[in-house]
């Protein structure tokens, strides 16, 4: 092993160590912090190593960084929690839509692991009867949809008795380490090292086990893929309805297409429909059918929390609460929902008219990194899917959009005046200059003349 390979390896074992250090205790910015940077120069003296070698070190490593996630209980999230008790909720015969955890119909599915008998520990939440739970919310219904619950619904049947947290953070392992897989060999391990090192994976895939994670694993099987493009989006979607940002990517310059096909259609015509089709049909097959079992038994209560939710984080209208923090750099409060939702449409029509249909994942990542930017939330694992994206087409000034998440989840609310609102600034800011420099170099946003 020579001399750059040692600190590579060297770097990699200080990182297991900083993630180590995130998983067992409570959060930290300064934790968090240190092991981006250590992340970021990984990356950097990887960046001269013969590939052979940082194969070895991307799948080690990954399989290493993501297995400290395990270490632990979740640390700074409680909605595995929930997943758990969706899990037994189904496997009761009881619909998850039709009943929030304190609803006394359920007491007998109660236990001491998420409804403890002492109430002094942190993270609690009280229940209106007395006593409390682990679950947060446990007066609302579930938010999650059915590909989700069917997740949970296996992970609980899969569970032995007094498992615990440990199986979601079982199955979130197991996604991430095939995500991995996925990326080395589509993409190379250059570019899968930025999912393999990356400290969000570890923290928030394993160890906070969200159920992002599967809508990750879809996606990035729906770009890799040879058939099933369609279904399989649609089955992200219906894990965890933020993949939807995907799909502009999976139809990358179809608009083109149907222009070129004049008002007679004509063979351009003819194929971009047939793409469309293609990929709107089995999505929207899959998330009806998914979601067919749920209406039944629950009619419009499927919806769950996600009304409330939209609410509660103040996506629901001008103001903004803590949303839209970058934006609000430059616009009053009240224009900041309205430029969000016209930029991002604007973004959308780009990849459809200009994107490489050739490489999905390139649109993608611009809907789904530019969501985040301009919507800026809370939460760090929202992030997840750029981060795999960005893996995938070799674009690593997106990875800021996660540490800007993070940053924000850590510190406080991405609200002027928080540590929030610069980070996502500064993300968008190396997203700019990142697309800058390619644009010099002739690699474009959306498509390029250079195939690498």
């Amino acid at each position: 092993m020579n001399r750059n390979t040692t600190a590579a390896a060297g770097t990699l074992a200080a990182l297991a160590a900083v993630v180590l250090r995130l998983v067992t205790g409570p959060p930290h910015l300064g934790w968090y912090l240190a092991a981006w940077a250590l992340f970021a120069a990984a990356l950097w003296q990887t960046a001269r190593l013969p590939e052979r070698r940082t194969a070895v070190l991307v799948l080690a490593g990954g399989i290493t960084l993501a297995a400290t996630g395990l270490a632990a209980p979740p640390s700074s999230s409680t909605d595995s929690f929930r997943y758990a008790w969706d899990g037994r909720v189904q496997a009761a015969g009881i619909s998850p839509y039709d009943h929030p955890p304190a609803d006394p119909a359920l007491v007998r599915l109660r236990d001491d692991w998420l409804f403890p008998a002492a109430c002094d520990a942190p993270s609690l939440w009280p229940l209106p009867g007395g006593g409390c739970t682990r679950i947060n919310r446990p007066t609302e219904p579930t938010i999650y949809p059915p590909v989700a619950q069917g997740y949970f619904l296996l992970v609980h049947w899969l569970s032995p008795d007094g498992v615990r947290h440990k199986a979601l953070q079982l199955g979130g392992f197991a996604a991430a380490v095939a995500v991995l897989a996925i990326l080395c060999r589509a993409a190379g391990a250059r570019r899968a090292a930025y999912w393999a090192w990356c400290p969000a994976v570890p923290v928030e895939a394993v160890n906070n086990a969200h159920v992002d994670m599967l809508g990750v694993l879809l996606v990035v099987l729906a770009f890799t893929a040879v058939r099933g493009r369609g279904a399989l989006l649609g089955a992200a979607v219906a894990a965890k309805l933020l993949p939807v940002t995907a799909l502009p990517g999976a139809l990358s310059g179809v608009l083109s297409g149907v222009l070129s096909g004049g008002p007679g259609g004509g063979a351009g015509g003819g194929v971009a429909w047939r793409r469309v089709l293609g990929v709107v049909g089995p999505a929207g097959l899959v998330i009806a059918l998914s979601y067919l079992p749920y209406v039944l038994a629950s009619g419009a209560s499927v919806a769950g929390y996600l009304p409330g939710y939209l609410k509660e984080e103040r996506y629901d209208g001008p103001g903004g609460g803590n949303r839209y923090a970058v934006l609000r750099l430059f616009v009053p409060d009240g224009w900041a929902p309205w430029a969000a939702v016209a930029l991002l449409v604007l973004i959308v029509l780009a990849v459809l008219r200009y994107g490489d249909a050739d490489r999905p994942w390139r649109g993608a990542l611009l809907v789904s990194g530019s969501l985040l930017l301009l919507f800026t939330p809370g939460y760090s694992w929202y992030a997840l899917l750029v981060v795999a994206l960005a893996a995938l087409d070799g674009r690593w000034e997106w990875l800021g959009v996660a540490l800007a998440g993070a940053v924000a989840y850590t510190a406080g609310p991405a609200a002027p005046g928080t540590p929030g609102t610069p980070a996502y600034a500064v993300a968008a800011l190396v997203v700019l200059a990142g697309w800058a420099v390619r644009r010099s170099r002739g690699d474009h946003l959306l498509s390029s003349a250079r195939k690498d």
